[in-house]
Parts: structure tokens; C-alpha cells; sequence
């Protein structure tokens, strides 16, 4: 297949053109600001990404597309801007469509959710030919924040069976394909929200992360994509057991963009900021309305006006999964890494290899591969199918259940307990650095097909070799997030990962943001 075509390059300014056929050439911050400056209706946002997704259908971004359901919703936000407008006028008109972005800061936006997530009036497949899909009679918590922050679902996206590899093809529909290289996955399991924001379908996406699920695509799709610590967004599991492993997060083509979406996920407020001489803070340009911004926007903004204070951030590429699997990084992931340290240097940081803190001591535990297969497939043990939708899971997902049933129940009992071990002292590997560095992926994503031509053992072995630094965070329960710093000559991007302390997305958010300034 011919790679998708390149993204029409935005002028310095970003100025949103309202011609355009998808959003790739404007911030999901400048489609706010034309929405409620009436540049542009949020039915003609839903029409953008709904004849998106059709127009490009072939990279299986999408399950589910619901154009009565998403132009409805749209019509009805068109009309609360309606009013709000004919409420007031001049500047007390301005004032009060900057009020309405305190209360509805994703208003008009169109967005979709992966097809793990319920969506009212919309079909769960969960992936899997094995269940009839299940049509949800009200919104999971996620869904109903976001729409209650008024972006408008246009559809379910494309994820493996259960969310469980980290590439997105299954048995239902066709797999996701990658819009750098379409001939290559987008990733898993959030692929196929990563593949609608990278080729323009949709401004941003809500995603979730049981092992690497945002940070995988969003790295394969030249995305940023942030996994929060476990229990920091209010409609996630609050377990804080180390078998609670996903978490939601946010992908976005801009770290401003993935900052806004996480303020709306985590539930925080948001305030008008003060404007100091003309024209609108984050807008295009001119007085006008002024975007109210949550908290994890406005670390953003500070970092890129006035800098971060300085960093310790330890380097390391020793993955937990060695030395029992062989982890090998090609040229762009290495490439990606030297990127990063180099941009993080020059924005003023102290970059050193973690062996100035760590010593010789190894700061994984030993043994993670078998203890984190064990923990990754624990809650299996306990699924039960009939046996004829049994037949229909795919291989993966019927060794999984195969090592679940067989593993004794002291070896699983043993895993749990010492992962929890680690995770109950996750904030201990920092040492004295602020933040961890590493690679994202071990190399460029494979072709669609691939992972599943392989033998079921062999399948997941390869998947922890390409993603070898992401499940150890979801164990942690740390928060990460996935920085792209290198295009290689195909076009494909390289990430690195940097991995935070608890309570720390806001600083990862707004280092991503300093780091990129510097790409």
C-alpha cells in the first residue's frame, strides 16, 4: 500500500481553515477557539471527522461510525452556542463564550472511544467475534465526563480482542493500519484512536493502558500519549492493587492538545487566564474569546513561556524483561534516544545513565518476565466459555487462558505478591532522579499480520521484545508519557518514554512539551 498522504502543513500561526477535509492541520486548541468564535459549527466538525473516517476507511480506524447519533449531538451544541450568543453581545458575548469553555472545554470537539469503553446507544464488541456485541444502555464514566465536557462521540474504534496484544486486528473487522506506513500496524490496543488522530479523522482521543495500550500506538503513530498513575483519574478502577493494571490517558498529536484532554479526564476545573494585551491566548488570533485552561494547560503554557526549573533525569535502556528475553534496539529507537537526552540537555536538564545512581544493582526484579506473564493473565483463570465461543477466540487469547488454567495456583499467588512487593515501592527507583528516560519502542512497527503469523507462545514473546519498557509502568502504577524526537528517512517517528513519580503528569506533560519545543 502507498503510505497515507502527508498532512497539509499549517502556517506558523496554525490558522484553522474550515475548507479543510480532516483536522490534521490545526490544534485541537485552535477547533475550540474557531467553534466558539462561530468560525466554524460543531455539526461541520462531526461532518470533518465522519467523512474522515469513510474517506479513509481503509486503515480500519473505526468499528462503529454513528452519523445520526454524532450530528445530533452536534446540532444540539450548535444551538447552546446559538444561545449563549444571542444572550449577549460584544465583549459580555466574548465573556460569556470564554465562561462556556470553563464549563464545557472540549465543546463541539468530535472524539470516539476505543470499543473497550461503553457508549450509550453504541455496540461493544470488546474485539472479539467470540461475544455478540452488546449495545450500551448508558455511558461508562469516561464517556459520560467527556461528553459531558461536550466533545461529541462519532463512533467506537478499532482494538484487538480484549484489548490484549499490542497491535489491533481481530476477527471482526479489518485491523488498523498505520497512517505513517499503512502497511504496518498502528499498535495496541488504543490503535485504532491513534490511527484516527494521526491521519486527521478526529483532533484528539480518549485511550486506555493495561500494559503500554496509549504509549505503544501513540509511538507507532508519531503521537504523544500520556498513561497516568494508577487512581488518578476518577472513573478508573481505585484499586491500588498491582493486578489493577489499565489505566486511561490521553492521545494527541500536540502535548497542548493531550494536556487538555487529561484536564477534562482527571476531572479538574478549569479558569479563564488573564490576558495581558491583545488577542486570544490560545486562539488564532485577534481579541476575542479566551479558552479557559485546567491546570495541566497551564504547566504547559508556563514551561514554554518561562522554562522548568532544572531536572536529574537517569537514562537507562536495560529492559525488565532481560535477560531472560533478548532486547535489541534498532538505529531509530537509538537515535530516538539521543534525540531526547540531547533536547532535554539543551532545555537545561541533567541527563546522566542510571548506573550513577543505581550502581551495579538491577532496579527491575528479577525474573519480571515470568512473574509479569503470570500477573498479565491471572484474572484469566477465572473466564469461563462455552465451547463454541471458546473456538472463536483468537490463538493469543486461548494460550492466555490455556497458562492461566494450568499455572498452579502458588506460582500465580508467588507473581502477585512479589509484583506487589515492587509496586508498593514504586517511587524508589528514581533514586535521586526526578524522572526516568527511556526508549519507547524497540524497533519500527511491524506489518499488519505479522504478530498473528506467529505461533501463540512465539506472538507474545516478540510483543515484549518491540514494547520492552511499557508494562513495568502499569505494574508500578507510575505515570509515563510517550515523546516522539525523530523521523527516520521512511517517515516513520521514533519515541522515547519518560517515566514520572507518582502524582507527577502535570511535569511530564509540560517536560514533553519543553522537550518538543526542542525537537
Amino acid at each position: 500500500m502507498e503510505p497515507f498522504a502527508d498532512a497539509p502543513a499549517p502556517d506558523p500561526d496554525h490558522t484553522t481553515d474550515t475548507t479543510l477535509t480532516d483536522f490534521r492541520a490545526a490544534t485541537a486548541a485552535h477547533w475550540r477557539t474557531a467553534f466558539l468564535e462561530g468560525d466554524v459549527t460543531a455539526v461541520e466538525l462531526a461532518t470533518t471527522a465522519l467523512t474522515a473516517a469513510s474517506a479513509h476507511s481503509s486503515l480500519g480506524a473505526f468499528l462503529h461510525l454513528d452519523a445520526d447519533y454524532a450530528l445530533a449531538r452536534a446540532a444540539e451544541t450548535d444551538a447552546v452556542r446559538t444561545t449563549m450568543v444571542g444572550a449577549s453581545s460584544g465583549e459580555d458575548r466574548d465573556a460569556a463564550l470564554s465562561r462556556l469553555s470553563t464549563r464545557s472545554p472540549l465543546l463541539g470537539l468530535p472524539t470516539a472511544f476505543k470499543d473497550l469503553v461503553d457508549v450509550a446507544g453504541m455496540p461493544t464488541t470488546r474485539g472479539t467475534a467470540a461475544l455478540p456485541p452488546a449495545v450500551a444502555a448508558k455511558d461508562h464514566g469516561l464517556a459520560r465526563r467527556l461528553h459531558g465536557a461536550g466533545a461529541i462521540s462519532v463512533g467506537k474504534t478499532q482494538v484487538p480482542e480484549f484489548g490484549l496484544p499490542c497491535y489491533s486486528e481481530n476477527q471482526i473487522a479489518e485491523p488498523s493500519r498505520n497512517p505513517l506506513d499503512p502497511d504496518r500496524t498502528s499498535g495496541g490496543s488504543t490503535g485504532g484512536g491513534a490511527a484516527a488522530v494521526a491521519s486527521g479523522m478526529l483532533p484528539l482521543a480518549p485511550g486506555t493502558d493495561g500494559g503500554g495500550s496509549v504509549r505503544i500506538p501513540a509511538a507507532a503513530c508519531g503521537l504523544v500519549g500520556l498513561k497516568p498513575g494508577r487512581t488518578r483519574l476518577p472513573d478508573d478502577d481505585r484499586s491500588p492493587a498491582a493486578t489493577n493494571l489499565p489505566v486511561s490517558g490521553p492521545i494527541a498529536d500536540t502535548v497542548e492538545d493531550a494536556a487538555l484532554l487529561f484536564d477534562v479526564m482527571a476531572g479538574h476545573s478549569f479558569r479563564v487566564p488573564e490576558v495581558t494585551g491583545s488577542g486570544s491566548r490560545n486562539g488564532p488570533g485577534g481579541a476575542g474569546v479566551v479558552l479557559a485552561e485546567g491546570p495541566a494547560m497551564r504547566g504547559v503554557r508556563q514551561a514554554l513561556e518561562t522554562g522548568l526549573a532544572p531536572l536529574n533525569i537517569g537514562v537507562t535502556t536495560e529492559s525488565p524483561f532481560s535477560p531472560e528475553l533478548e532486547v535489541t534496539l534498532q538505529e531509530g529507537a537509538v537515535t530516538a534516544l539521543e534525540k531526547g537526552i540531547g533536547g532535554l540537555e539543551q532545555a537545561g536538564h541533567i541527563v546522566q545513565g542510571t548506573s550513577h545512581c543505581t550502581g551495579s544493582d538491577r532496579f527491575w526484579p528479577e525474573d519480571y518476565h515470568r512473574l509479569f506473564r503470570a500477573l498479565w493473565t491471572a484474572r484469566m483463570g477465572s473466564m469461563e466459555f462455552p465451547p463454541e465461543q471458546e473456538e472463536k477466540l483468537e490463538p493469543l487469547t486461548r494460550y492466555f487462558l490455556e497458562l492461566a488454567r494450568n499455572r498452579p495456583g502458588a506460582e500465580t499467588a508467588e507473581a502477585v505478591t512479589r509484583m506487589q512487593d515492587f509496586a508498593d515501592s514504586a517511587d524508589e527507583i528514581f533514586g535521586p532522579w526526578d524522572v526516568l528516560l527511556t526508549p519507547m519502542l524497540a524497533w519500527a512497527p511491524p506489518k499488519v499480520g505479522w504478530f498473528a503469523g506467529l505461533s501463540p507462545e512465539e506472538n507474545y514473546i516478540q510483543q515484549c521484545r518491540f514494547t520492552p519498557y511499557s508494562s513495568v509502568v502499569n505494574v508500578l502504577g507510575l505515570p509515563a508519557i510517550n515523546v516522539p524526537t525523530h523521523t527516520d528517512a521512511a517517515g516513520l517517528s521514533w519515541s522515547v518514554q519518560i517515566i514520572g513519580p507518582t502524582g507527577s503528569e502535570e511535569m511530564l506533560l509540560a517536560l514533553a512539551a519543553v522537550l518538543r519545543r526542542e525537537m
